[in-house]
């Protein structure tokens, strides 16, 4: 478990799995409903999922085109969350790997592998405020990876494509996101093991906030956050509350030039 300053959990197979239960509780049901809503994929579309977890955003938006999104490709950190996608397309009968894909890389060294204009949109869940950078040079963390990876969305977007993204608040209370998801952790089959991913998560939480106070990672006010975007070459910034409070989504656009 998260014990020590510098330790990265996110590649983990232990910390990737912990967060795949989450999506059976109210306050990420919430959120995601926010998120599916702004994004409101269609029939023929290309969507990359940006440190998409176990495949959450990725399934609702095969679902919600009713199976015809053109593609929807998956890029985190955790191999292990290569398994969950391959769940998923056996359980959504996907015989097309390249449909409902899954690239593990790290997002904070920027896209490098994804050429300009790939997508038609980018979607992310809570996932971009770890994208991590630490100068050697002054000995502290930094947010140039944060903004380069904005700006590294605006490259792989199309004119006129949008971006749609959660983010923490500031100082997020886990506690309250934890109380409000006990109903559907006790509703499911396996209690068990649901009150046990939940734990870790609670865990995994007091890591991130103890490095966000550091400046490792990022919960930024909106206003921040809307400033970055628009640095970053997006335009049409908007947001709203969602996750029982603790988090924004963010809509943004690549202008037509």
């Amino acid at each position: 478990m998260p014990v020590a300053h510098g330790v990265n959990w996110w590649p983990s197979a232990a910390c990737a799995k912990a967060f795949w239960g989450q999506q059976d509780c109210p306050p990420y049901q919430e959120l995601l409903a926010d998120t599916l809503d702004w994004a409101d994929p269609r029939a023929g579309e290309r969507w990359l999922d940006l440190g998409c977890g176990g495949g959450a955003i990725s399934r609702a938006i095969w679902e919600k085109t009713r199976g015809e999104v053109g593609t929807v490709v998956g890029m985190d950190c955790a191999d292990a969350n290569a398994a969950a996608y391959a769940r998923h397309r056996q359980e959504i009968a996907c015989d097309q790997e390249e449909r409902f894909a899954f690239i593990c890389h790290d997002f904070s060294s920027g896209l490098g592998p994804l050429a300009d204009r790939t997508f038609d949109h980018v979607v992310s869940g809570l996932s971009i405020t770890y994208a991590e950078h630490f100068d050697e040079a002054t000995g502290r963390w930094t947010t140039t990876a944060y903004d380069r990876l904005l700006a590294e969305v605006c490259r792989v977007i199309r004119p006129g494509g949008r971006f749609v993204f959660s983010v923490n608040v500031p100082d997020p209370q886990w506690g309250k996101v934890a109380w409000h998801s006990l109903p559907g952790l006790l509703a499911g089959p396996k209690k068990l093991r649901s009150l046990k991913r939940a734990w870790r998560m609670m865990r995994y939480g007091g890591w991130l906030k103890r490095e966000a106070r550091v400046g490792r990672f990022h919960y930024l006010p909106a206003d921040d956050v809307t400033r970055r975007l628009t640095a970053a070459g997006f335009a049409e910034v908007h947001h709203r509350l969602s996750y029982r409070d603790q988090a924004f989504v963010f809509r943004a656009v690549k202008p037509v030039v």
